[in-house]
């Protein structure tokens, strides 16, 4: 553990998460629902879409932007397919429900497919995908969020950091979990190093001049994230392509707004005040294994696959390849002994949320 942060155990944060949302009005079952994608994100490492994102949330109760107790509903449906409006609900809520939809049906058509419009943030998307692994099925999760990302060879925020993630079981080995941004980095890592003191890599922003930066302060006061790859010679349109496809898929499908329409998912984000549709959108799919082919014997492939990629020769100064999924693994064995580290603007931020609801952190 690093300087400058302390240790609390995965339970006592989950309590505390479920507490304050039970307090800003989410109904008891659907605040522990929000608290187990929190507590996800904080168990497998992802630091930035975990307890440090609840004061956001908090805000945007506290504000009367989010509605706490929504009643969706399936707007376009057929056996394999549903389109779900969110009623601007949590989208630490309304995600997991439009998730359990998709696996519901592929556990009748062999597929499901959901597309998600008028909600919000929906954490990590990891954890859509490890539900329906759980399920022995194929899973599928995507978002698209507040515009934070030039398209390639652009100088201004056009497009979210539009994350996408696959999860495929396993029988002996663990799964194979797919969980990245379209971005170069995740917006929050870029806020995590600007609160550690950090510069960030080359090639992760630009300036608000469309300059290649390291001061992640820069990035944050009118700058932009790049798309994956960063430049075209590295790749770069081929993380823009994918991140335009997500927004696709999430927001236009469902009819949520789209690129620069996205609503702010911070009080502090400038709103573009525009709309071509309802808050952001979501896109589910789950798909059941054995609708294509015995279940033990894709299994048993998806182990051998995984072992074949083990016993890869490593690259000189490294332990050999790792399995998408690994870092995620590691962190939540090691988070389980020595519990979820925080850093102390963070813990500040907590402490301020208890005073304010009377719900106790320590």
């Amino acid at each position: 553990m690093s300087a400058g942060t302390r240790a609390f155990p995965s339970s006592r944060l989950h309590e505390f998460c479920a507490g304050v949302f039970a307090k800003m009005g989410v109904p008891e079952e659907d605040a522990r629902l929000a608290a187990d994608v929190l507590s996800c994100a904080d168990r497998r490492g992802v630091d930035s879409h975990g307890v440090a994102r609840l004061r956001t949330y908090y805000d945007l109760l506290s504000a009367g932007r989010i509605n706490p107790r929504p009643q969706m509903r399936t707007v376009r449906e057929s056996p394999s397919t549903a389109t779900v409006d969110g009623d601007n609900g949590l989208g630490l809520v309304v995600g997991p429900k439009a998730n359990r939809i998709a696996m519901e049906k592929a556990g009748g058509a062999g597929t499901g497919w959901v597309a998600v419009g008028n909600t919000n943030h929906f954490g990590i998307a990891g954890y859509y995908v490890l539900q329906a692994v759980a399920r022995d099925m194929i899973g599928w999760a995507m978002t698209n969020s507040t515009k934070g990302v030039a398209p390639l060879w652009g100088a201004e925020r056009m497009l979210g950091t539009n994350p996408i993630a696959i999860g495929f079981p396993a029988h002996e080995e663990p799964p194979i979990v797919l969980d990245m941004a379209t971005c170069t980095v995740a917006y929050g890592k870029i806020e995590m190093a600007m609160r550690e003191g950090k510069p960030i890599p080359l090639g992760w922003a630009i300036d608000r001049e469309g300059r290649p930066t390291t001061d992640p302060r820069a990035m944050l006061e009118g700058g932009a994230l790049l798309p994956l790859g960063s430049e075209r010679e590295r790749g770069g349109h081929k993380g823009y392509g994918l991140a335009l496809a997500v927004d696709v898929l999430s927001a236009v499908l469902s009819g949520a707004n789209w690129g620069p329409f996205a609503p702010p998912f911070a009080l502090r984000q400038p709103d573009p005040g525009h709309r071509v549709g309802k808050g952001i959108g979501h896109f589910f799919g789950a798909m059941r294994v054995d609708a294509f082919r015995d279940l033990a014997e894709f299994k048993s492939q998806v182990d051998h696959f995984v072992r074949t990629l083990r016993g890869t020769r490593p690259a000189p100064g490294t332990s050999g390849p790792l399995i998408p999924g690994d870092p995620e693994r590691e962190a939540e064995r090691e988070r389980a002994e020595r519990g979820i580290p925080l850093l102390q603007p963070v813990i500040e931020d907590l402490r301020e949320i208890s005073r304010r609801t009377g719900v106790p952190l320590e």
